[in-house]
C-alpha cells in the first residue's frame, strides 16, 4: 500500500513537472514587446575626439518639453528607443555653465529603424 501511494505521488509530480512549463511559457512569452526606434549617436568634441559624460536630451519637434535623455559613454556614444513610428524629433546637448549657442540635431525617423547621427561641439 505504501509502494502504490509512493508511485501515485512520483506520477503525479512527474506529470505535473511535464504539465507546468507548457502552461507556464504562454502566460510569459505572451507579451511581445513594443516596436521601438534606435536613435544612436556620438558626442565629439574638438580635434574629433569623443567626449564622455556629455548628457544629450531629446524632444519631439513639435513639443518643448523635452521626453528623453541619454550620457554618453567612455566613447562618446549613446542610444536612446523611441516609439517606432514617423515622427521628428530635436536632440540638444545639455551643457551647463556654457555661453554658447548649443547646437540642435533634428532627427526624422520613419519607423522602427535604427537613425545614426554625429554630435560636433565646438569649443
Amino acid at each position: 500500500m505504501a509502494i502504490t501511494r509512493r508511485r501515485r505521488l512520483v506520477v503525479t509530480a512527474a506529470v505535473l513537472m511535464l504539465l507546468l512549463p507548457a502552461c507556464v511559457a504562454p502566460a510569459l512569452g505572451s507579451s511581445k514587446p513594443a516596436p521601438y526606434a534606435l536613435i544612436f549617436g556620438t558626442v565629439w568634441g574638438a580635434g574629433e575626439r569623443p567626449l564622455y559624460g556629455i548628457r544629450v536630451k531629446l524632444r519631439l519637434a513639435k513639443e518643448k518639453k523635452f521626453r528623453w535623455e541619454a550620457v554618453s559613454d567612455h566613447r562618446g556614444e549613446f542610444a536612446i528607443h523611441v516609439p517606432a513610428a514617423k515622427a521628428d524629433y530635436v536632440l540638444v546637448p545639455d551643457l551647463k555653465r556654457t555661453k554658447h549657442k548649443l547646437p540642435e540635431t533634428r532627427i526624422h525617423v520613419e519607423n522602427d529603424e535604427r537613425v545614426d547621427i554625429g554630435v560636433h561641439l565646438q569649443e
